[in-house]
Parts: structure tokens; C-alpha cells; sequence
């Protein structure tokens, strides 16, 4: 197929995201269980860390390697022909990448529809809740069904059921609005979102789906170490209250973009036994002096990364391999 320059260029850009993106996958999907084994040995805050940047780390890359690369190379050293041939080879990827995009992108457009649809119709059928010392704004929705669960991304509220409300003591209650706002501390629920944002490696095989739910396990952990600061009552106080909301029925189903107390039935038990076993499992506090550290490092690796990436021989050999790739 002949395409003229800049549909070359799109060609090339999808193309070249797809083979990089599908080949550090696959390095993520080997190291998934080596990945998974670290973090069971590290605190569960380090853990969703761990986790999220092996899930999100092919997408960095791929991403920094084609706007990086793949696109000023292109545009500094491809001349402007009328036209030229498309092989079938890089088409197809180029399909293939702009289709796992397009998924990707519908996907997360759906979970925030639906998300601020769910909060939308709370707020029209409940009412809003004051609590002292609650920074948080709460809905409050009548029914028996029982819901405590963050909402919202930019703008998060929590979510409460009054059966919930109704069956929790007050410190039960505290506790387990101290998980919500840990989520919200994290922003567990734009971590979701960028979740649902990245692309699978094969457009409709979920292949990194495992990093996903560790993640997801762990980052209730963490809520859980927060909320509880390390006390001993407070554990076990948070534990009687998931038992309680469990008691109360099946929870209602909720938005995507949502944290719910009760995110999973199989990981009830887990996490009660874990609280009760630990009693003072201690706070995921953040160490800013470590959080720095370890940013000022990637932010040096970067910019060297970038250095290499910017100098002429790199350019002209990456499009001497666009170049082999686009026929």
C-alpha cells in the first residue's frame, strides 16, 4: 500500500509501539512471579509500588521510545516523497497497535462514564453526611444493601449505605472511614483508572491481568495499615467491621473507579486474619527523605536516557530501522 508521508508516519508510530510494547510485556508477564514474590516479602505500600510500575513500566517505555525515537527521527531524516510503500508486516502491527489503543481508550472512557453516572445517582437518591472530623464528603443512601466505597477520581466522596451505618459502632465506623480516606491519601481510584488505560500487549488477551488483581489485593493491605496507624484496637476494630458489613448480604455492585471496603469476597478472610493476626501491622508510612531519593535517581536516569536517545547516531540508526520495518 502506498501512503503519503504522514499517514507513513502514523503507520510507523502504531507499528513501532506495538512490537516494543508486545516484547516488554512479555518481559513483564516472565517476571510477573518474581515480581509477585518480592512484594510478599516487602510492607504492602512498597508492594502497590512495586506492582504498579512492573504493570506500567512496558507502557513508559514503549511510549518514551516512540515519542523519543521513533517520531523525531523519523521527521529530521525522512524526506517528504510523494509517497511510498507500506509492507503488510507494518501494517498490520500498525493495526494492531492502533486497535489495542482504541480498546484501551473505550475502556476507560466506559469505567468514568459509568463511575460518575453511579455517583451522579447517589447523590440524586441520597443525602449528604456530616461527620466531625470526617475531611471528606459522604453520601448517605438508604436501603438495607450494604456499600462503604470511595468514589470519584478528581473529586472523590465516600459512599455509605445505612445499613452499613446503622450496624457499625462508632469506632468500627472511624476505622473504616480511615481506610477510604487511605485510598484517597493514595489515589487508589486514578490508579484505576491508568490501570484500565494501558493497553493489553495483544488487543483482547489480558495478559498482565495478574499484576492487576496483586495489585488491587495489596492496595487494600496498605488502606488497611494506614487506617489502623499501627494500634492494636484499631486493627481489630477494622476487622470486626469488615466481618459486620460481610454479615449484612451481598455488597452492592459498584462503579470501576470506585475503592469498596469489601473490594473482594475471596480476600475477606485474608485480610481479617491478617489484621487479627498482626494486631499492630504497622502504618505504610511514606519516607519523604527515601521518596526523594528516589526520585531525584529516576529523574537523572531519565534525563540520561534522554541524552543517548537525542544524539544523531541514535536517531539515524532507529530510522535506518524504520526504515527495514515499513517494508
Amino acid at each position: 500500500m502506498n501512503a503519503p508521508y504522514l499517514l507513513r508516519l502514523l503507520c510507523l508510530s502504531f507499528a513501532s509501539f506495538f512490537l516494543v510494547y508486545l516484547a516488554l510485556a512479555l518481559l513483564s508477564i516472565a517476571a510477573t512471579p518474581a515480581v509477585i514474590r518480592v512484594a510478599k516479602r516487602t510492607t504492602p505500600l512498597a508492594a502497590t509500588r512495586l506492582l504498579l510500575f512492573a504493570r506500567l513500566f512496558p507502557l513508559g517505555l514503549s511510549l518514551l521510545v516512540v515519542l523519543g525515537l521513533c517520531l523525531p527521527s523519523y521527521l529530521l531524516l525522512e524526506p517528504e516523497a510523494s509517497a511510498e510503500r507500506v509492507g503488510l508486516a507494518c501494517l498490520l502491527a500498525a493495526l494492531a497497535g492502533a486497535l489495542a489503543w482504541a480498546i484501551s481508550i473505550v475502556r476507560a472512557v466506559r469505567a468514568s462514564a459509568r463511575s460518575l453516572e453511579y455517583l451522579r445517582r447517589c447523590r440524586g437518591l441520597g443525602a449528604d453526611l456530616r461527620l466531625a472530623g470526617e475531611p471528606l464528603p459522604l453520601c448517605l443512601l438508604e436501603g438495607e444493601t450494604p456499600v462503604l466505597a470511595l468514589a470519584g477520581v478528581v473529586r472523590p466522596r465516600i459512599v455509605l449505605s445505612r445499613a452499613v451505618l446503622r450496624s457499625l459502632s462508632a469506632e468500627q465506623l472511624e476505622t473504616a472511614l480511615s481506610h477510604e480516606r487511605a485510598h484517597s491519601v493514595s489515589h487508589d481510584n486514578l490508579k484505576r483508572l491508568l490501570l484500565l488505560l494501558a493497553p493489553d500487549p495483544i488487543p483482547f488477551v489480558h495478559g498482565l491481568s495478574a499484576l492487576d488483581r496483586q495489585w488491587a489485593k495489596y492496595a487494600e493491605w496498605a488502606a488497611d495499615d494506614r487506617a489502623v496507624a499501627g494500634d492494636t484496637r484499631r486493627s481489630l476494630s477494622l476487622a470486626s467491621a469488615l466481618v459486620r458489613i460481610a454479615r449484612l448480604g451481598s455488597p452492592a455492585r459498584i462503579a470501576p473507579l470506585m475503592a469498596s471496603l469489601l473490594a473482594a469476597d475471596d480476600e475477606l478472610s485474608a485480610r481479617v486474619d491478617r489484621l487479627l493476626r498482626s494486631g499492630s501491622a504497622g502504618a505504610s508510612s511514606r519516607s519523604p527523605r527515601r521518596a526523594a531519593l528516589a526520585a531525584a535517581a529516576m529523574a537523572a536516569a531519565f534525563s540520561l536516557l534522554l541524552a543517548v536517545m537525542l544524539q544523531p547516531a541514535t536517531l539515524s540508526s532507529v530510522h535506518h530501522i524504520l526504515e527495514h520495518l515499513i517494508r
